[in-house]
């Protein structure tokens, strides 16, 4: 078995060195890769999959074509939108993106 000074003799050898730093500074790019763009983009579409979960009837939703509408029926894949007076349309819902934010006038009645 290799005792540690044979240990430390080993890793202070240049061509060990050598070998070991590019290793190493892949990990470190790698490692900031997915702390600043890998763990966002999960958090992000966690959030998205659990609101299109939760839609029910009467939520104003936009689509990833950028339509708004209000959500008529909610059923498995599907959604059915009013987009116009009597103008009914259905989705499936992953193409459903956000929800829209209250109007002047909405904000203004609550």
């Amino acid at each position: 078995m290799y005792g540690l000074n044979t240990l430390s003799f080993l890793l202070q050898t240049p061509n060990l060195q050598q070998a070991l730093n590019p290793l190493i500074l892949v990990a470190i790019v790698f490692g900031i890769f997915y702390f600043i763009m890998i763990l966002p983009m999960k958090r992000k579409q966690k959030k998205l999959q659990g609101m299109i979960d939760n839609l029910k009837a009467g939520d104003k939703v936009i689509t990833n074509g950028g339509i708004f509408g209000t959500v008529v029926e909610v059923a498995e894949g599907i959604i059915k939108l009013r987009i116009a007076d009597n103008v009914k349309v259905t989705f499936a819902k992953s193409s459903i993106v956000g929800l829209q934010e209250p109007s002047v006038d909405e904000k203004e009645k609550s």
